[in-house]
């Protein structure tokens, strides 16, 4: 299957979930809500930086992301193993912006982390 990445960075102007992959394979669920300075600045910046860095872990397979009007954002990122997934929570960098995110852009976040044992896509008139 292909390596899909749904992100809703301006570099993707139509929003493409991440396709169904063949499980087993891990799903990051990060579900957040920013403070009013996590809006603007250096967060944009460091969000960008932190896609191109989970792009070269091996073993990512993509992320999806969502925000609600009322501030929720959700964004799941896709791994084939625990290996990768771990790899991308230990990358130094990646530690540096979780700090950062604490002590200035997130009022309250959770994280959950989950083996995918099922999975299937559809779309409208592929059948």
């Amino acid at each position: 299957m292909s390596h899909q990445d749904a992100s809703t960075s301006t570099s993707s102007p139509s929003p493409v979930p991440v396709g169904a992959y063949d499980p087993p394979y891990y799903a990051v669920v990060f579900t957040s809500v920013k403070t009013t300075d996590g809006e603007f600045g250096e967060y944009g910046a460091t969000n960008e930086r932190m896609e191109e860095l989970v792009r070269e872990i091996p073993g990512y397979l993509g992320m999806d992301h969502a925000g609600s009007p009322g501030g929720l954002s959700v964004t799941v990122g896709y791994f084939r193993d625990a290996d990768a997934v771990e790899e991308w929570r230990s990358n130094a960098e990646h530690l540096a912006a979780q700090k950062r995110g604490r002590a200035e852009w997130y009022q309250r976040y959770t994280l959950h982390v989950a083996k995918v044992e099922r999975s299937h896509s559809f779309e409208h008139g592929h059948g």
